[in-house]
């Protein structure tokens, strides 16, 4: 007796064949969000967004912020600064040298750690960012940003 198999048509389901469905039929899964809602975007460009609203904030008022760059890091690298085994830096900077311009750091994890929710966030990062600034500039961060120590 002879028993040869017939070739199955490509379609869903495993077999050869690109696969069109998940296995059980429902359709490939797809974003939870389409990209323009906030729900869509990382945290860490959630976080890149205060920085950027803050520095915009503080270039209004101080113009030459423009030739400063402004970094947002995860986390300090564990040799790059002078810090101490009790207190992780928020912030940092880096002096205009070599035909380089200045550089303002925000370091995202240790400010969430800090912080519970959005407004909270926002708010220390801009303080940071004030400080941060205010060194760079040689001033107090009051000048900076006569606001900066408020509630």
């Amino acid at each position: 007796m002879d028993s040869s198999v017939t070739p199955r048509a490509a379609g869903p389901g495993p077999g050869p064949g690109p696969r069109r469905r998940d296995r059980h039929g429902r359709g490939m899964r797809g974003p939870i969000a389409p990209p323009q809602v906030p729900l869509a975007a990382s945290r860490a460009e959630t976080f890149a967004d205060l920085v950027q609203d803050s520095v915009e904030r503080l270039e209004r008022r101080w113009p030459q912020l423009a030739d400063v760059d402004f970094l947002v890091l995860d986390v300090p690298r564990p040799g790059g600064g002078t810090w101490s085994d009790e207190a992780v830096p928020l912030g940092g900077t880096v002096a205009a040298r070599d035909g380089r311009p200045a550089r303002v750091v925000v370091y995202r994890r240790p400010v969430e750690i800090r912080t519970k929710g959005r407004d909270e966030r926002a708010a220390l990062v801009h303080e940071v960012v004030v400080e941060q600034v205010a060194e760079v500039l040689g001033l107090t961060p009051e000048t900076v940003d006569p606001r900066y120590g408020e509630d």
